[in-house]
């Protein structure tokens, strides 16, 4: 007993004066009240704070926000019970709630266009306070020189140089090149109408057995082919089908999701693909949107380093953890590195320099650590900041963050230095640790683990052809057209692996030993899953040389694609691209939508169709627009349109 435990004071504990019951109990309450209180400084995350301390704040409320829909995950609230996980409308049934809704009248581009040329005025959103940033640390930055005027988009609209769509929705006025954009087009529709029928809500469809796909990389969050699929609708036209897409983003798309989140792929394709929407119509549901999911990334900055973590849970505790199978508790190069292009736009269009921050953290900190070689591995420890492994790729886990350092030059008119610095520094240590050309004269991307090269190229690294080349104008005045034919040649080794397979469609990885050249070795690497990087390379090489081999190689792909890939009720991946007999995956994942079908149409579009003059692709193929920030802050071009 405590009694025993005060001088002066009888074993029976009943023989205290009036003062020392007095001090006793003084320091009982003492006690108490600092153990309690201790509770108040704890993280939201710990299980301890959550059991005592009941939420009371309100949270911050988003315009556009807190519709529901009855098939959607289960939210991890008392009210409002959900059917178990997994149980949704059958085909053509939705929500109840949608079912109260009266569908809003078709709104076609033209309008919509003429209607943001009219200068009509958009409603302003304001980010609600982020539960990571006081509010004397946000009135803080601010003070730094952070904008406070609200976004407009009509200024924006101003400063672009071009309309978006082009002249003519960049229509070629070649007549072939013309009827092959239209059956890229019709391909488009037919993955889009499949998925409609028999996934509608979910994130990507499996045509063969014709149900929707949920998978586990989201958090909860539904509709992935539908959020890809928003401006690849929008730029073909589509807009009957676009419209479907808006309505369901506008009523069903529930971002108070509870579940484990891939903060990479929900940035890239929620984030990208919502910030991409808005840009191009105006419509300010997107960007209420975009705000409100953007805001629930940011506790996996939280760490002591402020590198993120790869995973994230979207509720209210905002916990984040690294990949059960990231070494040794690692973040990922390419996810922590395949950020900077959104989160730019989300202190954009909120004004609120918090997103800026977190990006530019991550870059503080890679440019004060050592590279071996000048090389960055594809594992970093959030908790010291060090290397975890010397494993170096431009593939799988390192591609997009070397995608994202010249974007960033690009997408801020040229004017963050320290990005094109970064990324000209790690393209002369790739040339020189990595670049190797095949005894038939092929170069390639090999992979460096701890200084012994494995001469191996995935297809996800085939976007490199692109990103070289439309990095070489900005190059060195001497190096210039070195980069360009670097471009030229990997691109060219990567359609390669697509001629030397069965079906004219490249494996998931390929070699350069063991006597084979552009070809996968292994069983385990035969695949294809209606990947676009090849593609991707395609494009740009189309847009910067004009040379008329890149729609031909393009034009094999669709043809490749149509054979063996297209089924009965969408398009699959398939397990072995050397066998003409097929065995299909049975997915059709979102970003073919997104990514091989919107780089496609553009290969056979006109260059003024999304011109690379003002906008920027994310690493899903998400058009964001050039940062313009002397024009917009120009108060002569406030109401300045750009002429449709």
């Amino acid at each position: 007993m405590v009694f025993r435990k005060l001088p002066g004071v009888s074993a029976s504990g009943m023989g205290l004066r009036l003062s020392q019951k007095f001090v006793f109990l003084l320091f009982l309450s003492g006690l108490v009240t600092l153990c309690f209180g201790a509770l108040f400084f704890l993280p939201d995350s710990v299980r301890l704070k959550r059991i005592f301390l009941s939420k009371t704040e309100t949270q911050p409320v988003t315009v556009g926000s807190g519709s529901e829909n009855d098939a959607r995950e289960p939210l991890k609230r008392p009210k409002d019970p959900e059917p178990p996980r997994g149980m949704t409308p059958a085909r053509g049934e939705t929500s109840t709630k949608l079912k109260n809704l009266s569908r809003k009248p078709t709104v076609s581009r033209e309008a919509t266009e003429e209607r943001l040329a009219a200068g009509k005025a958009l409603e302003d959103f304001t980010l609600p306070r982020s539960r990571t940033e006081s509010a004397s640390a946000k009135a803080t930055s601010f003070a730094r020189g952070a904008p406070s005027e609200p976004f407009s988009y009509g200024k924006f609209k101003g400063c672009l140089l071009k309309p978006p769509l082009g002249r003519d929705s960049g229509r070629p006025a070649d007549p072939e090149t013309n009827e092959r954009r239209e059956k890229v087009k019709e391909m488009m529709k037919f993955s889009w109408d499949n998925y409609k029928s028999y996934a509608w809500g979910k994130n990507e469809l499996r045509p063969l057995t014709r149900n929707g796909h949920i998978g586990n990389m989201f958090g909860g969050l539904r509709g992935a082919s539908i959020i890809d699929s928003l401006d690849t609708l929008y730029i073909m036209g589509l807009m009957e089908e676009y419209n479907d897409a808006k309505e369901w983003v506008q009523t069903s798309l529930d971002l108070n999701s509870n579940g484990e989140a891939s903060l990479f792929e929900v940035n890239i394709r929620y984030v990208g693909g919502l910030l991409a929407a808005y840009y191009l119509t105006g419509e300010e549901m997107y960007k209420s949107k975009v705000m409100e999911l953007g805001e629930k990334l940011l506790p996996a900055f939280n760490t002591p380093t402020g590198i993120p973590r790869g995973v994230i849970n979207l509720g209210s505790s905002g916990t984040s953890w690294s990949w059960g199978w990231a070494s040794a508790g690692s973040s990922i190069l390419a996810e922590f590195g395949t950020l900077h292009l959104e989160f730019v736009h989300l202190s954009e269009l909120s004004r609120n320099p918090i997103y800026t921050e977190k990006v530019m953290n991550i870059r503080k900190l890679l440019n004060k650590i050592e590279k071996p070689h000048g090389l960055y591995p594809n594992f970093l420890s959030p908790v010291s900041g060090n290397w975890v492994q010397h494993h170096v790729s431009i593939g799988g886990l390192g591609d997009s963050f070397y995608e994202y350092l010249i974007k960033s030059y690009l997408m801020s008119d040229k004017t963050d230095e320290d990005a094109k610095k970064m990324y000209y520094g790690a393209l002369e240590a790739i040339e020189a640790n990595l670049v190797q050309k095949s005894p038939g004269g092929l170069t390639y991307m090999a992979e460096w683990r701890g200084g012994i090269l494995d001469h191996k190229m995935g297809h996800l690294a085939c976007f490199s052809g692109g990103m070289i080349g439309i990095g070489a104008d900005d190059g060195a005045p001497e190096k210039r057209q070195h980069f360009l034919d670097l471009a030229a040649e990997i691109t060219h080794t990567c359609h390669e692996s697509y001629t030397r397979s069965a079906t004219k469609l490249g494996p998931e990885a390929f070699r350069f030993d063991g006597g084979g050249e552009a070809t996968a070795t292994r069983l385990s690497d035969r695949y294809y899953i209606l990947r676009p990087e090849v593609i991707e390379s395609y494009m740009y090489m189309w847009r910067l040389t004009h040379d008329p081999k890149y729609r031909e190689w393009g034009w094999e792909a669709v043809e490749a694609l149509e054979q063996h890939c297209r089924v009965e009720s969408g398009f699959s991946g398939i397990r072995d691209v050397y066998s003409m007999t097929a065995s299909h995956d049975n997915m059709q994942q979102s970003f073919f939508l997104s990514e091989t079908l919107k780089y496609l149409y553009l290969l056979f579009s006109d260059d003024d169709l999304l011109p690379l003059e003002d906008w920027v692709f994310n690493t899903e193929a998400h058009p964001l627009p050039i940062i313009r920030k002397s024009c917009m802050q120009d108060e002569a071009t406030l109401g300045k349109t750009v002429s449709e």
